[in-house]
């Protein structure tokens, strides 16, 4: 089952009492105070790791709390502290706090060991010995550990990948990515048959691979949550390259130019949680007209090539069935891949010369 979202409850664990205690011992005249503190309550982290895929465990287990801190101890023993709770989930999780203004982002853990502290333990109380002055030397007088941090979380999962494929349902997207990669989707001749997103991975020579991700078919109004909705246009958020899969067979009722433009408008209008503009609409676009093994009316073809000539996006003419075109179509995958990959560096090279160049604070 893959789930991409969840709400927990997560309670970080109390601090220790501290204690009072007095020595006792003999040939140790007025020992004084020996009330240790109490330990520190567990805190609760979510730590990214490659063994999670899906948020499904969390589903079915919603409630977790951290262990508490022991009380302190006479001879000036300090409580054992709590031991932290380290949540695994998988890498492309975004982290949310629900609270009464609506949700507020606490971290985003892309790669693998990325962590974010979500409850911090309570700390433990202070014991009489911690109180005692020249001019108070029996203190009689403790703390009380205080209670650890209690949230509820929302967990967002975006995934990880190179390459987003996008389109109508039934357009081809699981039929490519099955042809292209070792994944295996469910196939069928009716709307959506991907409910769920599917993630393969693509080998080329040389070594090369990139990852690509299927997500189920859209339909106009899905920014809007329509059909399967905002849910699966948020795995497209970080990717690097989108590749419409376009129908250009007359195997339906739609013209393969229309389809291409309300993807277009759907991804445009998406603006996920966290920000006003779209951070889809701005990548780098292929098109892949598919099913040119079906296609009786080459008209279709050719309209949609040069409306997407004009539009400055390349169209590669396929059939994912087949396999025809699907090399040509690979090479530009990875064409793309590179230039985002180079786009990124020297944008993280800018941004460290402007740090670097920044005058000093006196």
């Amino acid at each position: 089952m893959f789930v991409d979202e969840v709400d927990i409850h997560v309670t970080a664990g109390a601090g220790g009492n501290g204690c009072m205690a007095f020595r006792r011992e003999m040939r140790v005249p007025r020992g004084g105070p020996s009330g240790g503190d109490g330990g520190h309550g567990g805190s609760i982290w979510l730590v990214a790791s490659p063994h999670q895929n899906t948020l499904v465990t969390y589903r079915f287990h919603p409630e977790f709390k951290a262990k508490r801190g022991q009380h302190g101890m006479g001879s000036n023993c300090t409580g054992k502290s709590g031991q932290d709770l380290e949540l695994e989930v998988p890498p492309g999780t975004v982290v949310y706090e629900s609270g009464p203004d609506g949700l507020i982002k606490l971290g985003d853990l892309v790669g693998v060991g990325d962590r974010v502290l979500v409850a911090r333990g309570g700390h433990g109380g202070r014991g009489n010995a911690a109180f005692a002055t020249p001019t108070n030397r029996a203190p009689r007088h403790t703390e009380p550990g205080r209670p650890g941090e209690e949230r509820t979380l929302r967990l967002r999962l975006k995934l990880l990948a190179d390459v987003g494929l996008v389109g109508f349902p039934n357009a081809g997207k699981s039929t490519l990515i099955a042809r292209i990669s070792a994944a295996r989707p469910k196939i069928a001749d009716y709307p959506f048959t991907t409910l769920t997103p599917n993630l393969g991975v693509v080998g080329l020579s040389d070594d090369r691979s990139f990852v690509v991700a299927d997500v189920p078919g859209l339909i106009e109004g899905a920014h809007e949550g329509h059909g399967l909705g905002t849910r699966f246009l948020a795995h497209l958020e970080r990717t690097k390259v989108l590749v419409h899969v376009v129908d250009v067979s007359s195997m339906t009722d739609r013209d393969p130019v229309d389809d291409f433009e309300i993807i277009c408008r759907e991804l445009a209008r998406f603006t996920g949680n966290d920000d006003d503009q779209s951070p889809l609409a701005g990548k780098p676009q292929l098109a892949a007209a598919n099913k040119i093994d079906a296609l009786d009316d080459p008209d279709r073809l050719h309209r949609l090539e040069a409306h997407l000539r004009q539009r400055g996006i390349p169209c590669f003419p396929i059939s994912a069935a087949t396999g025809q075109g699907v090399p040509a179509l690979l090479e530009a995958m990875w064409a793309r891949i590179a230039a985002a990959d180079v786009q990124a560096d020297d944008a993280d090279e800018f941004d460290d010369d402007v740090e670097d160049d920044a005058p000093s604070e006196p």
